[in-house]
């Protein structure tokens, strides 16, 4: 019999190597086949609800690792909830109109105008379920559980009717209207926009310094001085209807030498602008505040074209002029911004805007304009400034200008007949609403109070086909109809057969049977050819999702996003919702950073910096993902790079690794025959099932807030230090070498099994696909780890004092390691083992120590260990806090079994390769090893 026999060393067929890029894809098919989702949700049934509502992610093209992130967040929250005792489906959806599918379907060569406008949409919904296919296979490669067999998505027909329902009890509290006044224009998309289309981009412009000659200057301002206007959009100018002063500021009268003009402009800009213009000796002929130059009117500046002889520029006093740059007198225009269009209602000013839907000038604005591009338009308007001598100077202009975020193209503002949400009539009870939501992190909650108290109302019509019709009719008198009756039988037409409904029939054949109004005698009607924006779309899931589902719950317990979407879908959603109901739609939003390359950069194709999830799971597995999103602090912006994909792995390893240690060394462990009770624990083992306990508390505590770096921090940390590090280093000396039914060997099998089921399920939520076949070793009811619960956190008498002793141990523990090592490192020993360590230890430690009531020596992992006064170290003992250490090399021979230095190696005549307490055991266990004979 050889002495291998004799041990009790660890075997499992659990494999070293994950496999993970083939076998996450066989388990996921394990997992269909056999329903876990419906499954745990059924287990659910009856406990405490919790709703994660998803963002949609838009239907076009594949997931990028912004989307990974997102996502295997959700499903992190979602698992780990579901196994906390709440009942958490989770239904994934998509947003499914909008002009980047019609433009994708231009670039595949659909023509558009070959087909109808029904037929177009077709052609549209084919692509976006193609793409919701597609981008669906890759969110299910990531092990992300949930609904995937009815998800929502906008574009079905029940959605699209609970849309078409939250705009109609909106029209009924007077909250849309149609209106014109400025907003974003896309010229590039031929649309307006909305706020959270736009993106910004620094550009240079060229700015103007013109003079506009005072017609009518109210007794303040004679008939030959100037206002000096400043604008950076000099195309705008041919829309020019005033001049906006600051009421409060000073305004000097000037008069530079050489000149027979005088200048008006802000006192405090005189000095700067005087150098800018080049003028010399100006002379201050006086200083008027600006309430005094209220209504004083000017020339426009091209009033020498017939086609301006006849407009008037009327000066008005607003609050957004500064003194940051330009000469504090603003070119103003209504129907090119908003500031302007506000003070030009105020003063009655025309709304004019003479460009048309893909930015060229029209014949409004003259000969020299008609017809050019607003961008060209620039140059034309500074050649005129010129021409008529007004123009004091042109300087190029660095400044934030808004970009269409699909197109990449800069768009202009452009006042055109839009329909509009109001947000101010209800601004005051969305902020209330807000005041109700927990954010996560905090500054959400400021940043998105600021983007309501500051948004104007929201332009929802847009100029487009693939989207969700606006129900609105016209009389024949052109009055606008926005009827319960009308819009509910919309919504029920819509219901029964998708919204292409409203673009295959005309309008008479979408109203009630039998309806009539006063405003169309004759009975005739058209309809609204705009659809809505697409964030109305998405902003309406809280009713065509959360309150039409009746196993979800309105409103939802979570939104998480990206922080983008505080100006998106947490927005639009939060108007709706407060619009319709009340209340916000959330009751905590998380918001999340962004997905960069390793430098910092945005991801991009053009930069050849992307990095896809397939990429990975190719070659490593979706689970490196997994635990990587995990790993990284999600509410700020992120770095990827496949090095730290490659140290994810690392961890990854880490926890297989152990997790097969244990497995190995618990094979022969039935938890329903072998489990020693708590109090009958050995002293190590019951400091490490109470160390488990608190391990499992904090992890639980973070999975129900939401930290998931901490929950990655806390399990390395805790599979380093306290398993790898210290207690499975002990435990080989146990597990190995104890008789396999011995109490010891038994307690410590305990605390392994226990440690490894809880871990386990812990990491559920996390690695799915590796704690299912972790799962497949443990003897554990559950025929699957998704459908068993978290771990319970129990509660030890005495637990607070028991981890006191052990962590004033550890320092012990860590004091002796440090002469170890400085025995190695001078030759004195090689391995531990090899070690006698003499340790001299103050009254208070010893006590400290003796309440242990464990084997010092064997936690040490040294051959032989006394125990004395510290008054008695020798001179040469290396010294620590209140104990010190003296390391010689151990008196005896190696055990070949337990492989300790010892005198007591040949004590027992018939077993003399052994120690005493080896050949203790081996006697007790394995008789034949007396009859047979012992090798090596």
């Amino acid at each position: 019999m050889r002495v291998k026999d004799t041990l009790n060393l660890g075997k499992t067929k659990f494999p070293m190597r994950g496999n993970l890029p083939v076998r996450e894809a066989e388990r996921q098919n394990i997992w269909e086949e056999n329903k876990i989702y419906e499954r745990r949700q059924k287990l659910n049934e009856g406990k405490p609800t919790f709703i994660l509502h998803d963002g949609p992610p838009y239907a076009n093209g594949n997931i990028h690792m912004g989307h990974a992130m997102n996502k295997i967040s959700k499903d992190i929250i979602v698992r780990s909830k579901s196994m906390m005792g709440f009942r958490a489906p989770y239904v994934p959806g998509w947003d499914t109109h909008g002009l980047p599918i019609e433009q994708q379907l231009k670039k595949a060569g659909v023509d558009r105008k070959t087909l109808t406008v029904a037929d177009f949409r077709e052609k549209c919904r084919e692509y976006a379920l193609k793409q919701v296919a597609g981008q669906k296979a890759d969110f299910k490669r990531l092990g992300v559980s949930g609904e995937w067999d009815n998800p929502y998505l906008t574009l079905k027909p029940e959605f699209e009717a609970a849309q078409i329902r939250i705009f109609g009890k909106m029209a009924a509290k007077g909250l849309i209207y149609k209106g014109l006044r400025p907003v974003y224009w896309s010229w590039s998309s031929e649309s307006a926009l909305a706020e959270a289309e736009v993106e910004y981009h620094d550009v240079v412009s060229p700015s103007a310094f013109y003079g506009v000659q005072v017609k009518d200057g109210k007794g303040i301002l004679d008939n030959d001085t100037y206002l000096v206007v400043w604008t950076t959009t000099p195309w705008t100018i041919p829309a020019s209807e005033g001049v906006t002063i600051d009421a409060k500021f000073d305004y000097a009268v000037v008069q530079p030498e050489g000149e027979i003009r005088k200048f008006v402009l802000a006192a405090e800009l005189v000095d700067k602008n005087a150098e800018l213009f080049g003028w010399k000796n100006v002379k201050f002929l006086k200083t008027v505040k600006g309430e005094e130059l209220e209504n004083v009117t000017a020339y426009h500046p091209f009033h020498d074209d017939e086609t301006y002889a006849d407009r008037e520029l009327l000066t008005m006093l607003g609050d957004f002029v500064t003194l940051d740059a330009g000469t504090g007198l603003v070119h103003t225009a209504p129907g090119y911004g908003d500031d302007d269009y506000k003070v030009g209602m105020k003063y009655g000013l025309p709304v004019f805007a003479p460009v048309n839907n893909q930015g060229y000038l029209t014949e409004e604005c003259g000969a020299d304009f008609a017809g050019v591009f607003y961008d060209d338009a620039n140059a034309v308007a500074l050649r005129k400034l010129a021409d008529a001598n007004v123009l004091l100077k042109q300087m190029d202009y660095e400044h934030s200008y808004p970009f269409d975020w699909r197109t990449k193209k800069p768009i202009i503002f452009r006042a055109t007949p839009q329909w509009f949400a109001s947000v101010d009539k209800i601004r005051s009870q969305i902020l209330d609403a807000i005041e109700d939501v927990k954010f996560m992190p905090d500054w959400g909650k400021v940043r998105l109070h600021n983007m309501i108290r500051d948004r104007g109302d929201w332009v929802i019509s847009r100029q487009r086909v693939w989207g969700v019709p606006l129900p609105i009719f016209y009389a024949e008198d052109g009055t606008a109809i926005m009827e319960p009756e009308t819009i509910e039988h919309v919504a029920q037409l819509i219901e029964k057969y998708g919204s292409n409904v409203w673009f295959q029939r005309e309008a008479k054949d979408l109203l009630p049977a039998g309806y009539t109004n006063e405003h169309s005698p004759n009975g005739e009607f058209t309809k609204e050819t705009d659809i809505m924006d697409v964030w109305f779309d998405s902003g309406s899931s809280h009713q065509g999702v959360l309150a039409q589902r009746d196993y979800l719950t309105y409103p939802a317990d979570l939104y998480l996003e990206g922080s983008d979407q505080y100006r998106g879908w947490f927005n639009s959603s939060l108007i709706t919702s407060v619009a319709v109901s009340g209340k916000a739609p959330y009751k905590q939003i998380v918001s999340q950073g962004f997905t960069l390359d390793s430098k910092g950069r945005k991801m991009s194709k053009s930069l050849g910096n992307t990095i896809v999830p397939s990429e990975v799971i190719k070659k490593m597995g979706a689970e490196i993902i997994r635990l990587w999103v995990l790993s990284v602090d999600t509410s700020a912006d992120v770095r990827v790079s496949m090095e730290s994909f490659n140290q994810i792995s690392e961890s990854y390893r880490k926890f297989r690794n152990t997790m097969r240690f244990m497995l190995a060394n618990t094979t022969d462990f039935e938890p329903n025959e072998n489990t020693v009770a708590f109090a009958d624990l050995e002293a190590c083992d019951k400091y490490m099932e109470v160390m488990v306990n608190k391990f499992t508390k904090d992890i639980l505590d973070d999975y129900a807030n939401y930290n998931f770096m901490d929950i990655y921090k806390k399990l390395i940390n805790f599979l380093t230090t306290d398993l790898s590090a210290f207690y499975l280093d002990v435990a080989k000396d146990v597990v190995y070498i104890e008789a396999a039914d011995s109490h010891k060997r038994r307690s410590m099998q305990t605390v392994l099994y226990d440690i490894l089921v809880r871990l386990t399920k812990l990491m559920t939520p996390v690695l799915p696909h590796t704690t299912e076949e972790i799962w497949e070793y443990l003897k554990e009811p559950e025929d699957f780890v998704q459908l068993a619960e978290m771990p319970a956190v129990n509660h030890y008498d005495g637990e607070v004092e028991l981890l006191e002793n052990w962590q004033d141990f550890m320092k012990v523990r860590s004091d002796v390691f440090k002469s170890l090592e400085n025995a190695r490192n001078e030759k004195l020993i090689g391995k531990s083992f090899e070690a006698h360590v003499s340790l001299y230890v103050s009254a208070d430690v010893k006590a400290k120590l003796d309440k242990l009531a464990a084997n010092i020596r064997q936690l040490m992992i040294v051959s032989a260990l006394d125990i004395a006064d510290l008054a008695d170290a020798p001179e040469n003992a290396d010294s620590y806090d209140e104990i010190k250490v003296l390391v010689e090399h151990a008196q005896g021979e190696v055990c070949p079994r337990c492989r300790r230095t010892t005198p007591t190696v040949g004590s027992d005549e018939a077993l003399p390769q052994l120690c005493a307490d080896c050949a203790k055991i081996v006697r007790e266990n394995y008789p034949e090893a007396l009859t047979e004979g012992l090798e090596k």
